[in-house]
C-alpha cells in the first residue's frame, strides 16, 4: 500500500512511502534536505517500521522537537497502526 504523511514542524513538507506488512520500501521526502533525505531513503530500503522506529524516533533538528526522520519513523508507525486496524 502506498502511504503519504503529511509531517509537521519540519521543511519536508510530506513523506511518501509503500508498505507491505511491516517492511518499508519507496521512500520519498517531499521538500527539506534533499541530499540527506535521499541517503536515509536508501538506506532504510527494506527496514521493518520496527527497525526505523529503533534507528529514528526522537531525533531532532537544531532547536526543533523534531526532524525528518522522527517524522518518518512517526509516519511508518501510523501506516502500520493503520493497515492493522482495518
Amino acid at each position: 500500500m502506498d502511504y503519504t504523511y503529511k509531517t509537521s514542524s519540519v521543511c519536508a513538507t510530506e513523506i511518501r512511502f509503500h508498505i507491505e506488512g511491516n517492511v518499508i520500501t519507496n521512500i520519498q521526502f517531499i521538500g527539506g534536505c534533499n541530499g540527506n533525505l535521499k541517503a536515509i531513503a536508501k538506506l532504510l530500503e527494506g527496514c521493518t517500521v520496527q527497525e526505523i522506529e529503533e534507528k529514528l524516533a526522537g531525533n531532532t533538528c537544531g532547536r526543533r522537537p523534531t526532524s525528518c526522520a522522527d517524522q518518518l519513523a512517526k509516519a511508518v508507525r501510523e501506516a502500520y497502526d493503520t493497515i492493522n486496524a482495518a
